[in-house]
């Protein structure tokens, strides 16, 4: 029999994403004919290192001429919800089944539980039901649970332009999940013009097939670098602005972290980077009503992550800029009109007003995949109304009910912060900023194509 070694060289991992949980899975012979248990852990000389390297080719696997079948297990059975969450991440990628799995994240912080994406159909439950969330984290969980099926399909019977065809009937149908997120749209467009131009060279449908996986899995990819580099510029001008702040103190609102991307965060990325920098005096979270992310998810991420932080509840922001306790406010973005109108929770708007009457400078976090230069203004950003079950029940419509039977509800799930009240768009590319004259967010995105700046 070979060495374990050996073993573990033999394992040819092209799965994208698998990477990320290398900590936690220990390669274990199956059925268990023997005591051989090797931890994967990528570190630089461990034998796992190569396989687990962020490789770009397909969700499958191959797993080549072992003596047994080996697979990846937790490493600590009992432990793994320690484990697994040594790397917060609303998504992970199961390459020996060819499934995604989801955080279900209606059920933190009590229970850390994932569910299976097999298919578009359950990718678009899930985010329609909430079950994963967050702009950027939408549109990758579309994409792949997507690529999950195509992966999947046996026998297709078609040519390569009816692959394409499927593939956009399907984009479209994910699109119609959640209106206001414009990160699902611009994902589904680009994919559709991958897919598009892959049919008009490929001879059989498979290779339309396997170019919309690698895409989907280069978003992944793409997604964690562009939200550090969110984090690092915001970091950075924020310093650069406030010069005599030694610390900041950070007010964000609902859930832009690990748990709302693909990992890392977007608002939360800043507040991540201020505090790796030691600049952090405390992140403020609010509870976000009424589906509270903020208390459930936010505050979740930085108890895991050792930051300096308090929960407030979302009619307590006010009082606490008054007794001067925040220096700065930082909220994500669903979606950012071409004048930098913005769409974000329900709730923002409320603390732009409050920031702008405290003078605490008011930033918006965001992808440029957030930025839609097609909306001239807020006024032409659709804002998604949630049932209203999720407003007179708690647990965000799963418990018991709280309001009055009878009652009318309105419950918008976003509103729309003015440019006005904004003093800069923290993107991957640098910060949208104005002076006294209004935001030129199309000639930024047009220039970050070949530049960074801030």
């Amino acid at each position: 029999m070979k060495s374990r070694d050996q073993m573990a060289n033999n394992i040819k991992i092209r799965s994208y994403g698998l990477w990320r949980l290398a900590p936690c899975l220990t390669l274990v012979e199956h059925p268990p004919r023997a005591k051989h248990r090797i931890a994967a852990k990528c570190s630089k000389g461990n034998p796992f290192c190569k396989s687990f390297h962020k490789p770009r080719n397909s969700l499958k696997i191959l797993l080549s001429r072992n003596p047994h079948q080996w697979r990846l297990i937790p490493s600590q059975a009992a432990g793994f919800q320690s484990t697994i969450l040594s790397r917060l991440s609303a998504i992970s990628v199961d390459p020996f089944s060819c499934s995604i799995s989801l955080f279900k994240q209606r059920k933190l912080p009590l229970e850390t539980v994932f569910f299976d994406i097999q298919d578009a159909t359950d990718g678009w439950n899930a985010i329609r039901d909430m079950a994963v969330r967050g702009a950027p984290a939408i549109a990758i969980a579309a994409a792949l649970s997507l690529a999950v099926e195509v992966a999947n399909l046996k026998d297709f019977d078609g040519t390569s332009e009816d692959a394409a065809s499927f593939i956009e009937l399907k984009l479209e149908y994910l699109v119609s999940s959640r209106s206001t997120a414009v990160n699902l749209s611009d994902a589904a467009s680009k994919l559709k013009q991958i897919t598009s131009n892959a049919a008009s060279v490929a001879k059989v449908p498979e290779s339309v097939f396997q170019a919309y996986i690698e895409a989907a899995e280069i978003m992944l990819d793409d997604d964690v670098a562009s939200n550090k580099a969110i984090g690092s510029y915001g970091a950075r001008f924020l310093q650069n602005q406030r010069k005599n702040m030694q610390r900041f103190s950070v007010l964000t609102h609902c859930n832009t972290g690990s748990l709302a991307t693909a990992g890392y965060g977007t608002a939360l990325g800043v507040i991540r980077a201020l505090h790796a920098e030691g600049v952090l005096e405390r992140a403020y979270c609010t509870e976000t009503r009424p589906f509270n992310q903020g208390s459930r998810l936010t505050a979740f991420e930085l108890v895991h992550d050792k930051i300096p932080a308090t929960l407030i509840a979302d009619s307590a922001a006010a009082a606490l800029m008054k007794e001067g306790r925040v220096s700065v406010v930082i909220v994500g973005a669903d979606r950012v009109a071409a004048n930098g109108d913005t769409a974000n929770k329900v709730g923002t708007y409320s603390l732009a007003l409050c920031a702008m009457y405290h003078r605490i400078p008011f930033y918006v976090a965001a992808l440029l995949t957030s930025v839609d230069l097609s909306l001239l203004s807020g006024d032409d950003i659709v804002i998604e109304e949630r049932s209203a079950k999720e407003l007179s029940h708690s647990q965000g419509g799963l418990g018991e009910q709280i309001a009055a039977s009878g009652i009318s509800v309105w419950n918008p799930a976003f509103d729309v912060s003015p440019a006005c009240l904004i003093a800069g768009i923290i993107t991957e590319k640098g910060v949208i900023t104005k002076n006294n004259d209004p935001f030129d967010i199309k000639d930024f995105v047009e220039k970050a194509a070949g530049k960074s700046t801030v």
